[in-house]
């Protein structure tokens, strides 16, 4: 991989309608502020991902953060500007002079490792797409992991899988052209509660196709390309690991669990 790619890290935390964070058990339970900070296995879970990072080739560093004081975590960083929401705190960022090309990941994301980013940023920069999505088929996730309980886009199956994807908190913005991906996800935000709105933003075609199990990965992604005018590509990544992040108890539990072993396939 010769490019060299800049790195955001989400750290931000999700706020009330009076701006207050909320107030999140996982953190009141093991006396820690904020979630970047969260402890697993005596070590922060945002070291994690600064290791997978640093093991992995072709980033640029400093990385940049956003959401947090980057001194709770390392001085060195980039520190970011903060929005309400992972996508405006995304935009801000590359305003803010975030080099592109770019790739986001998140604090609660303790499992990536340097194999997950490498696989996702070489296919993303042969794809040559101005945007991609990191995702995991449920076929992948669920044999490795059959009680985790996973949100995922049901798309139209093919000979191949299921259909069933889930993020993997990875993206990558090749350039301004890019960033209008993100930039439709903060106006999608803002009309969650607004169905006919949404509906209207996204195509009633494409989300009537959706909802009736017609539309296909690959045409969802031809449509979003269509609509904003760029090139915007999924990436299929084949671990399920990258899919699972900190969000419940249950999710620490099985996080922890698998942390533990890895130290010990190391030993």
């Amino acid at each position: 991989m010769n490019k060299q790619v800049s790195v955001l890290i989400l750290a931000g935390q999700r706020a009330s309608k009076d701006g207050e964070r909320v107030v999140d058990p996982l953190l009141v339970d093991a006396g820690v502020e904020w979630k970047a900070l969260l402890p697993i296995l005596g070590k922060p879970m945002c070291e994690y991902v600064l290791a997978a990072l640093d093991a992995s080739g072709g980033l640029s560093k400093p990385y940049w953060v956003s959401g947090l004081d980057k001194t709770l975590i390392d001085a060195s960083l980039n520190q970011s500007p903060s929005e309400d929401g992972p996508a405006s705190s995304v935009v801000v960022a590359a305003e803010a002079g975030l080099p592109y090309p770019f790739m986001v990941t998140t604090c609660d994301h303790p499992l990536l490792t340097p194999d997950m980013v490498d696989s996702f940023l070489r296919d993303s920069i042969a794809s040559g797409a101005d945007f991609t999505l990191g995702l995991a088929l449920k076929d992948i996730i669920q044999p490795a992991y059959p009680h985790v309980k996973r949100t995922y886009l049901k798309f139209k199956a093919n000979n191949q899988n299921s259909g069933h994807v889930s993020g993997c908190n990875l993206f990558y913005i090749a350039n301004p052209k890019g960033l209008e991906a993100i930039k439709f996800w903060r106006a999608a935000q803002h009309d969650r509660k607004k169905p006919f709105k949404l509906a209207r933003r996204l195509g009633i075609g494409m989300l009537l196709k959706y909802i009736t199990g017609g539309l296909t990965l690959k045409i969802a992604f031809e449509h979003a390309s269509k609509s904003l005018n760029i090139n915007a590509k999924p990436i299929i990544l084949p671990f399920a690991e990258a899919a699972i992040d900190v969000d419940k108890p249950s999710d620490l539990n099985l996080v922890t669990d698998i942390l533990g072993k890895r130290n010990t396939d190391k030993i």
